[in-house]
């Protein structure tokens, strides 16, 4: 599938590994896949959790990484300073403005309450028309299957539009997933 040139995909995901060793393997395949397509990985700058593994994957494949990371965060998160380039900006919000101004497209994974702000974020920004950007979601295992469940509930109680439902790419494949991504990107 092709992309434009310089492609970049921000990808959220847990500060944490999770329950499972899959977790963070599948946090670092999708590194590795993003990288071998030539495509830049904009993440939230950590080096633990899925995102350390995540940004370890794209490396080892010889991929581009951007890291955005909270000054308040760099500790905790262990900012990940061997990587394309760690930018340290000053709060949460500018961290998610510089990760959407840098993305061309979005690909979640599992992860907590960040990684759902972070996704609630673009796709708010979506729907009211401030970016046209293609929003997708790994149901790695059924892990999404709850939430979007919760937000096929709000469509049809009318709180959400089924536009905004239906534009949100949903796949249990990561290689169908990021084909997809590129598809939408082109054609937006």
């Amino acid at each position: 599938m092709s992309s434009p040139p310089e492609f970049a995909v921000c990808v959220f995901c847990g500060a944490r590994d999770g329950e499972s060793p899959a977790f963070r393997e599948l946090a670092a395949d999708m590194g590795r896949r993003i990288a071998a397509r030539g495509w830049t990985v904009v993440y939230g700058g950590g080096d633990i959790g899925l995102m350390g593994a995540l940004a370890g994957g794209a490396l080892e494949a010889g991929g581009k990484v951007v890291g955005i990371i909270p000054r308040a965060l760099l500790r905790q998160e262990r900012g990940k300073h061997e990587i394309t380039r760690l930018e340290v900006v000053e709060s949460m919000a500018i961290r998610k403005e510089r990760m959407i101004a840098l993305s061309d497209a979005f690909l979640t994974l599992p992860g907590g309450l960040g990684t759902l702000d972070e996704l609630f974020e673009v796709l708010t920004l979506r729907q009211v028309g401030l970016h046209r950007k293609p929003v997708g979601i790994l149901d790695y295992q059924g892990y999404f299957g709850s939430l979007l469940a919760a937000i096929e509930i709000m469509a049809q109680h009318g709180f959400v539009v089924r536009e905004h439902v239906d534009h949100m790419l949903v796949m249990e494949s990561a290689d169908a997933l990021l084909d997809a991504l590129a598809s939408a990107a082109v054609t937006r």
